[in-house]
């Protein structure tokens, strides 16, 4: 009885090798094969019999692309309480740790534009004006959709260009943020 054991357990033992080893097994296709192609389309009027047009020569529709779609940026529970709590870091004169909350609730929600915008406005408290440009900048990228948050987006670039006094392209950046919200 032992022996039949064994002998059973030794062949399911070669049946799973063989098994793992066909599935490992690359698949390959001999060189005669034939290769599966997309059937072809019936010639139009304007095309000849076997001419293919390539897909970017066709004119688009004529009907307008949707807008994207409309949304709205909110804070979390979590990343509001942070963020109040950053704020009251700001106001203690606490820079690098409003900067470290801010950062905490990036990591919880971080394709939030209001959050972004909230980091840019801690640089500028910072008197770090690129890189709040530079995070001014993230969160427009990320405020698509919202109309109120690109418009907050918008003023936090043109706060920080003039801070760097680039008067004309800060000037440029509220107007766009007063075409998107008026003042």
């Amino acid at each position: 009885m032992i022996m039949q054991i064994s002998k059973l357990n030794l062949l399911a033992l070669l049946l799973l090798m063989v098994f793992i080893g066909a599935c490992s097994t690359p698949v390959t296709r001999p060189d005669n094969a034939p290769v599966m192609t997309a059937p072809e389309q019936p010639a139009t009027p304007s095309q000849p019999q076997g001419e293919v047009v390539p897909p970017q020569a066709v004119a688009p529709s004529a009907q307008p692309l949707p807008a994207p779609p409309s949304r709205t940026y909110t804070l979390s529970a979590a990343t509001a309480a942070l963020v109040n709590q950053a704020h009251a870091q700001v106001t203690a004169k606490n820079l690098m740790v409003a900067a470290s909350t801010i950062e905490r609730a990036l990591r919880i929600e971080p394709n939030n534009p209001l959050l972004w915008i909230e980091y840019s406005q801690v640089r500028m408290s910072e008197q770090n004006y690129y890189q709040a440009e530079n995070l001014a900048r993230k969160a427009l990228m990320l405020a698509n959709g919202d109309p109120h948050a690109q418009s907050l987006a918008w003023r936090a670039l043109a706060n920080s260009l003039r801070a760097q006094e680039k008067s004309d392209e800060a000037q440029q950046a509220d107007a766009r943020a007063d075409a998107l919200m008026p003042k």
